[in-house]
């Protein structure tokens, strides 16, 4: 037997170990992904093998979350891709500006540079008095990250030509208060966002949304996960709701283009058709 197909027996092995030890379903994320990052967390464990791995997981806890973080991408910025919340801004916000209470879903929340950057939109916007923000992640400790809101001086700084380029008008760091080397967000915009444990893979419908945000996720997703991930949000979504996928990511070929028109298809986002 070849060494590649013993490597894709202990990975498929080692998946199916965690799913029946802690729930966590990765068995169809995109075979390359989860090659690269198993192969990067073994590369800085003390484990030899895989097998090794797997082992160790199911009767080390604490191993496990840590694999669990180093397995898991937590890649993301402030007003990541500029042009996206500069269309979110003068497209999407005056259409949710109509109704008297929002509820926005931002799946893969990560460390939350991007969930308080959307709640920095909706304030300059006037809308965030109206708005509830559930900011998602399978992972515990970028969760937690997210949910403190410091963030190291040097990024606020790096991002605020990003922020200028969404149509801001105001000194970002105006939203943070200064300690030592870092800035903590301003309790002001922390009062309306949630951060919480959830998992695309295993949960259920998010209901009654107005606006979903799932960028740069999906791509690590196999076809058919991908699909039953589409139509979780497809049925999370209020009718005319919104939908907003990552710069690689698209609905053209997916169970679900047809539930959808392509309202910004540069910036790809999406609003659910009339029932």
């Amino acid at each position: 037997m070849k060494k590649k197909d013993i490597e894709d027996i202990e990975i498929r092995l080692l998946f199916e170990a965690i799913y029946k030890r802690y729930g966590h379903d990765f068995r169809d994320y995109a075979n390359v992904f989860i090659k690269r990052r198993v192969r990067g967390a073994l590369k800085i464990s003390d484990c030899k093998t895989i097998t090794e791995i797997t082992q160790k997981v199911l009767v080390d806890e604490t191993f496990f979350q840590w694999f669990l973080f180093h397995f898991s991408i937590t890649v993301t910025e402030w007003f990541r891709d500029p042009l996206f919340f500069k269309a979110l801004r003068e497209k999407v916000i005056p259409y949710l500006k109509t109704f008297s209470f929002i509820k926005i879903w931002h799946a893969g929340c990560a460390t939350g540079e991007e969930a308080y950057s959307l709640a920095i939109l909706l304030k300059e916007e006037g809308l965030y008095d109206r708005a509830t923000i559930f900011a998602t992640d399978f992972n515990d400790d970028s969760l937690a990250k997210a949910s403190r809101g410091i963030y190291p001086v040097k990024d606020i700084k790096d991002a605020s030509e990003s922020y200028r380029q969404t149509g801001g008008a105001h000194s970002l760091t105006g939203y943070f208060n200064a300690k030592y080397d870092s800035l903590i967000v301003d309790k002001s915009l922390k009062e309306n966002i949630t951060f919480a444990n959830y998992n695309l893979v295993t949960d259920g419908v998010f209901g009654e949304m107005h606006l979903i945000l799932c960028r740069n996720v999906l791509i690590y997703f196999d076809k058919s996960l991908q699909n039953r991930v589409l139509s979780l949000f497809s049925e999370s979504l209020l009718h005319r709701g919104f939908l907003s996928l990552g710069s690689k990511e698209s609905l053209k070929f997916s169970k679900v283009r047809d539930q959808f028109d392509n309202f910004d298809n540069e910036q790809k986002i999406f609003q659910k058709k009339q029932g």
